[in-house]
């Protein structure tokens, strides 16, 4: 992804206000912050997103979509990523320093979740 990623009319994302251009343009911070970690580890950057997710929680479970088989086995990779304490106080500083635009989901959906 980049800031001039369009996505499928259908795909989801079109509604997400953080894929909206001015705010993918402002998130790319973030974005860029995972790559460097990924290319660092040799993991990709779902990879990277996945296992700092398995890192924080262990009821967290995240439960990524997909429809093709080459990305599910990406993304089972995550499993096999090590974030060290350290690599997980990086993510963790730097990322506290990007500020990201956009809600994370429509206003439709956020009424729906009853937060």
């Amino acid at each position: 992804i980049d800031e001039r990623t369009t996505f499928d009319s259908t795909d989801f994302r079109n509604a997400v206000p953080r894929f909206a251009p001015d705010a993918l343009k402002a998130n790319m911070a973030l974005v860029e912050l995972v790559r460097s970690v990924a290319a660092r580890k040799g993991a990709t950057p779902a990879q990277i997103a996945l296992a700092w997710l398995l890192a924080q929680h262990p009821w967290i479970v995240p439960i990524p979509g997909t429809t093709k088989l080459h990305r599910l086995d990406e993304n089972l990779g995550a499993l096999a990523v090590e974030l060290t304490p350290g690599d997980l106080q990086e993510i963790d500083e730097a990322a506290s320093k990007i500020s990201l635009q956009g809600a994370r989901l429509p206003e439709s959906v956020l009424k729906m979740t009853g937060l």
